[in-house]
């Protein structure tokens, strides 16, 4: 039998990171969901630079901020 062939789809952010103030050295917590097909990549970036993320899970996104 023939599988199915899944349209592809745009991407589209559907959870938004929302702002947040924390004090110097505290931990933050920002997310950001997105769907499409094929699924999309989420990158982040402070002051135009990517910020580099856990290379042991790189879905998890978490990374120190100097």
């Amino acid at each position: 039998g023939s599988h199915p062939q899944l349209e592809d789809m745009a991407p589209r952010i559907v959870e938004h990171p929302t702002d947040l103030l924390v004090s110097k050295g505290e931990p933050a917590t920002l997310s950001c969901k997105a769907e499409g097909r094929p699924s999309p990549a989420v990158e982040w970036y402070k002051d135009g630079e990517r910020v580099e993320t856990d290379r042991e899970d790189p879905r998890s996104h978490r990374t120190l901020l100097p």
